[in-house]
């Protein structure tokens, strides 16, 4: 039997499940594997805001430009402890797609993160953009925020579309396998059935044979292809 170790990373906006889609995934049983065989893969998110002392602070998607080397740093320690551990599972909630995103919006920085795609492809780690219909995204803010009344109230949610369209931009430049989920129905185990689907279909559930280089890349310097 192959070993299941899939590879996810979750790209997406605020109100589109990102986080209860990957803890939905956390517990799937087509990733998780049945009955006393099943293990919880390894949860992370670079929305962790490790670069400040105070909650809801900075970190690897949001910081300062002169946190660029603090940053850079970071994304090759996870890398270097992707490869260094290839046949295990990682689910992300949101990774450098979303640095990209959030660097151009606040500080007009585009960071290329293509040395980074290249190393995430050859272990087999595959892109999912969750979106929602523009039609969907008052109801969504309603919801998360439990705001009475006139839907007037919820304010302009233009930011919400025109953020949605940048960061669909920037997952199309992406060199990863990826899906496109539309979670307008908040249907969140419907939307991890249709994600381990997609896994299965393209090979992705499994351990991924790494290319010729792999011995190499895992050896090399983590400064030298930035």
């Amino acid at each position: 039997m192959s070993k299941l170790c899939p590879k996810i990373i979750l790209e997406g906006i605020q109100l589109t499940h990102k986080t209860e889609i990957a803890l939905a995934l956390n517990e799937h049983p087509r990733i998780i594997g049945p009955g006393n065989h099943r293990s919880r893969p390894s949860l992370i998110s670079a929305e962790w805001c490790g670069f400040s002392n105070f909650p809801w602070g900075r970190g690897l998607i949001n910081f300062n430009p002169e946190e660029e080397a603090q940053a850079m740093e970071t994304y090759h320690t996870w890398l270097h402890l992707f490869e260094l551990l290839s046949d295990y599972t990682w689910i992300i909630d949101r990774f450098h797609i979303s640095t990209r995103l959030f660097q151009l919006q606040y500080h007009e920085i585009d960071y290329s993160f293509r040395w980074l795609e290249k190393r995430l492809e050859a272990l087999g780690f595959h892109l999912v953009f969750i979106s929602r219909c523009p039609e969907s995204f008052q109801a969504a803010h309603r919801n998360r925020f439990r705001t009475p009344g006139d839907p007037a109230l919820y304010g302009d949610l233009s930011f919400f579309l025109e953020e949605q369209q940048l960061l669909q931009k920037l997952v199309a430049e992406s060199i990863l396998p990826r899906m496109e989920l539309d979670i307008s129905d908040d249907d969140i185990p419907g939307a991890a059935d249709r994600i381990v689907d997609w896994l299965e279909e393209t090979g992705g559930l499994w351990a991924h044979e790494a290319d010729s280089n792999s011995t190499s890349i895992i050896s090399r310097s983590r400064f030298g292809d930035r």
